[in-house]
């Protein structure tokens, strides 16, 4: 049995929920923008209202660990850590582009057996984080920042079907312009879809340092001049 508190924020996505043995008990979701430094605290702070409630002891503490924002991963895992400090729970990862085939794998989106997943998140341009896995999560092709053309998937669409969601796919779609690419839509990496994969590693005791773990960012954060004061 495990009650998990978990976070997400490493999109343009801020969501908090607990589960208990796999089951959503308590959920928040914003889909506004880049609120998180505001909604996430307020979020985690009404989870764990709920929890202190309900009389529930949480066992741990999940986040989604990246790629994506810089700074929605820092909040999130700034307020993982937080918690955990306080009330001595360990800390868990989630990568957020496994975080989003849940739903794809739940929902039974994907009906051919050799068909791989492509989860992306918009870097920005025709820039995606992207990786590739079979319908066991295997890893096919590790995370990259994919500058998307015609033959970057082209040696996997050429094989087996290859399907393509997240935040980054749709403007993918048009450049990728292949029979075997197939798009799904209205994928997010909500915290709800993190049960399977944080349940997974708290009973295999797969923990992070709490005093040590940093989100997955794959490129280094580059600061801009606000345009109005250029």
């Amino acid at each position: 049995m495990s009650s998990i508190l978990h976070i997400e924020t490493s999109t343009d996505v801020c969501s908090v929920a607990i589960s208990k043995d796999g089951v959503c008990l308590f959920e928040r979701v914003d889909h506004e923008g880049h609120n998180h430094a505001v909604k996430a605290g307020v979020f985690v702070d009404e989870a764990l209202s709920y929890a202190d409630a309900q009389l529930m002891d949480l066992d741990a503490v999940a986040v989604s660990c990246g790629p994506g924002s810089y700074t929605g991963l820092r909040v999130g895992v700034s307020m993982a850590k937080g918690v955990c400090y306080g009330r001595n729970l360990p800390l868990i990862s989630v990568p957020t582009l496994k975080l989003l085939c849940v739903p794809v794998l739940l929902r039974e989106k994907v009906k051919e057996e050799d068909a791989l997943l492509c989860p992306m998140i918009d870097a920005r341009r025709m820039e995606v984080y992207a990786q590739l896995f079979d319908r066991s999560l295997r890893e096919i092709r590790p995370t990259q920042a994919d500058v998307v053309d015609a033959d970057t998937y082209r040696q996997w669409l050429d094989e087996r079907p290859v399907y393509f969601f997240g935040n980054g796919a749709a403007k993918c779609m048009e450049t990728i312009n292949h029979p075997n690419g197939h798009l799904i839509e209205g994928v997010d990496p909500l915290a709800r879809w993190m049960f399977p994969l944080a349940e997974r590693k708290f009973f295999g005791q797969e923990f992070e340092d709490v005093a040590y773990f940093v989100p997955f960012y794959l490129k280094d954060f580059v600061a801009k001049m606000p345009k109005k004061l250029l």
